[in-house]
């Protein structure tokens, strides 16, 4: 049986690597990979770290690319690939513009659809955006929906997608984790190589999102600000995306702060090993949710609402939104109340055990 892989980003091949491991481990499976490349530079690192070659390489990244050009480029190039191959399955993760190009490709030939990490909803069309969008469309084509929770499932099927259609597997990021946390691990950035994580508590920083770009990425860092001129024990480390709009926010106000690192964007594995060392998150990510309760790491999400509630109901995450004084009253109660912090970081990871990836495979193998 033959399988294709696509994905376009940095946190699909991330996801997906496990995946694409365990179907190259199995015989009874041909397996293709496919990147559009949505993401370049940051998406070749990742595919470095996992020692994965792609057998098709669209190259569709280009300055200013817009939503609309993402998917028009995917469509395209997936034509002729998926002609060529004629796969029994095309796997997407996700919920990027990738993976619904690549969805709608794959329903344009006829070919079954697996979607990994499916069901997840904020109920919002428009947060995150174009996300919320992308993975109920793909949810309406696919065959198999690999769900990490039982809220994923049951998410799906109040949206009229069959039982028989849903299998809760995990999530492939904790999977990943396996192959990049070292407690002997060497920085190579050299802020970070400098650091002392044994005397000081260092809160991880990473803003990104769309919909937070303007007042609310401003209220988020004016908190972060506020909160270290309280606790002279604590400094932040931002490695910050290249978008120049979420950089001119974090230089305007916390470029001049002693305590606050502003660093590049690390590669997964410095970034693993670095949320593995600090003593909390605050973050727009979703995937960071996932993986920082592996690592008893305190989550405290800025956003206005989340696809992953299960760690706010867990208890490992904070839902703060984008409001200063909840932003600061979350930092805040997370550095001075003990109780509350080892509370959350005593929470079993509710997103998965490490072998999603063998889950997935096994039920291809089984119903393909």
């Amino acid at each position: 049986m033959k399988v294709i892989v696509i994905f376009g980003t940095r946190p699909e091949a991330i996801k997906m690597a496990p995946v694409v491991k365990e179907l190259q481990k199995r015989k009874e499976l041909e397996t293709f990979v496919c990147v559009t490349a949505q993401h370049r530079e940051m998406l070749d690192k990742v595919l470095e770290i996992f020692d994965i070659v792609p057998d098709y390489d669209l190259n569709i990244f280009k300055p200013g690319q817009t939503l609309t050009d993402i998917t028009i480029e995917s469509l395209k190039g997936l034509e002729e690939i998926l002609t060529t191959v004629k796969p029994d399955l095309l796997l997407v993760q996700g919920d990027t513009s990738t993976v619904f190009s690549g969805a709608l490709a794959s329903f344009y030939h006829k070919i079954k659809i697996g979607h990994v990490e499916a069901g997840l909803r904020s109920n919002n069309l428009y947060s995150p955006y174009p996300e919320e969008a992308n993975r109920r469309l793909v949810s309406v084509l696919a065959d198999y929906n690999f769900c990490p929770t039982d809220s994923n499932r049951q998410n799906l099927l109040n949206e009229g997608i069959s039982d028989s259609k849903i299998y809760i597997t995990g999530n492939t990021v904790i999977d990943s984790l396996k192959y990049t946390v070292k407690d002997d691990y060497e920085f190579e950035d050299e802020v970070l190589k400098k650091l002392d994580f044994n005397s000081k508590r260092f809160i991880l920083l990473t803003s990104h999102r769309r919909e937070n770009i303007g007042q609310p990425m401003k209220n988020i860092f004016n908190a972060v600000k506020d909160v270290l001129n309280i606790y002279e024990d604590v400094e932040v480390i931002f490695p910050m995306h290249l978008n120049p709009k979420v950089r001119k926010i974090a230089v305007e106000i916390l470029g001049n702060h002693n305590r606050v690192h502003l660093i590049s964007p690390l590669d997964y594995f410095e970034f693993t090993n670095l949320l593995n060392r600090v003593h909390f998150v605050i973050t727009d990510s979703g995937g960071i949710q996932e993986e920082a309760p592996t690592m008893g790491k305190p989550v405290i999400v800025v956003r206005e609402e989340t696809e992953r509630m299960e760690g706010v109901d867990a208890g490992s995450a904070i839902l703060a939104g984008t409001e200063y004084k909840n932003v600061y009253n979350a930092l805040d109660s997370l550095l001075k109340d003990d109780k509350l912090y080892n509370k959350m970081s005593e929470v079993q990871n509710p997103y998965g055990d490490g072998f999603s990836a063998q889950r997935i495979v096994d039920i291809i193998l089984k119903y393909l």
